[in-house]
């Protein structure tokens, strides 16, 4: 398995600012590995709370994680202000494969990127759910290549 080369921010469609926090640390002195997938569900959370397909505690189709993967270029840490890349990589029937990608500071090559599976359910019964053709539009307009 050949490693992955990190991408640059312009191949992300959508961007959100980040803010590390002094608890993101970890002893080693850069922000611990765990925490690299708060941000991507902070990234892919706000962009569906943003494009009104996702309302906390009243919708009724909700995306559950069944996979996460993330691969680390750069280390970054407290006090950094981060963008979040964010890109639909792959759009089914009732799942959506995110790409995240965070950029330290300035930077325009990513120093951590991964993804992030949902598969939506229906928040009662949790048995998958058609993404809507309101969803499948928004997704469009974040889909890679």
């Amino acid at each position: 398995m050949s490693r992955p080369t990190p991408n640059a921010l312009n191949s992300y469609p959508h961007h959100l600012p980040v803010q590390t926090r002094w608890a993101d640390n970890d002893v080693y002195g850069h922000v611990n590995n765990s925490v690299y997938y708060f941000y991507f569900d902070t990234v892919v959370n706000r962009w569906l709370i943003d494009n009104g397909l996702l309302e906390i505690g009243k919708s009724e189709v909700i995306g559950l994680v069944v996979g996460t993967s993330c691969d680390y270029f750069a280390p970054m840490s407290f006090p950094d202000s981060l963008t979040a890349g964010l890109r639909a990589a792959r759009i089914g029937s009732s799942s959506v494969t995110y790409e995240i990608a965070l950029f330290r500071n300035s930077e325009t090559t990513a120093s951590a990127q991964g993804t992030f599976v949902h598969v939506y359910v229906d928040e009662k019964t949790r048995r998958p759910a058609p993404i809507s053709d309101l969803m499948k539009s928004k997704l469009e307009q974040i889909a890679s290549g």
